[in-house]
């Protein structure tokens, strides 16, 4: 009997294959001047390709946590994020100012990960590969995933 890999980098290919389907619709929807039922838990980050200079608009999962914002981190859209620079979103139909801060740990990541599938958004698990459906995290694969770059994106706000 094989032993399922830590790093199932086929499964990591596939999943990213079919949000980029998945992500123009999306952008779309998200990119409207209202709020829709999508934005309840997407938002759109504006940025800027940092090889190529190209803008971007990504479609991402968020959780809302006291004064902040929560994201996974996975993909390669987060190396083009800059602690302490800002960043545009569309949060709930609205332009808002953003600063971002990747936070890697392996203790802080699974803190933020079990916060977040609890309290707000439990389909976290169909966007993270080393969550069970169960809601179980893989420590292993987890910590392969933080090697491989997995991130969590902890946004703060501009005031109002």
């Amino acid at each position: 009997m094989s032993e399922e890999p830590v790093f199932d980098a086929a499964r990591v290919e596939r999943m990213a294959r079919r949000m980029k389907r998945v992500n123009v619709p999306m952008r779309f929807v998200l990119g409207l001047p209202f709020p829709t039922p999508l934005g309840s838990r997407l938002m759109l980050v504006y940025f800027t390709g940092r090889k190529t200079g190209r803008p971007y608009r990504q479609p991402v999962s968020y959780v809302c946590d006291r004064d902040v914002l929560l994201t996974p981190g996975g993909g390669k859209w987060k190396l083009n994020l800059r602690p302490g620079e800002p960043v545009m979103i569309r949060l709930r139909g609205r332009d808002v100012t953003a600063w971002p801060d990747l936070v890697g740990g392996s203790d802080a990541v699974d803190r933020l990960l079990r916060q977040m599938m609890v309290v707000q958004n439990p389909r976290l698990t169909s966007f993270v590969p080393f969550i069970g459906s169960d809601g179980v995290i893989d420590r292993a694969k987890m910590q392969a995933a933080l090697e491989h770059g997995f991130c969590i994106v902890r946004w703060r706000l501009a005031p109002p």
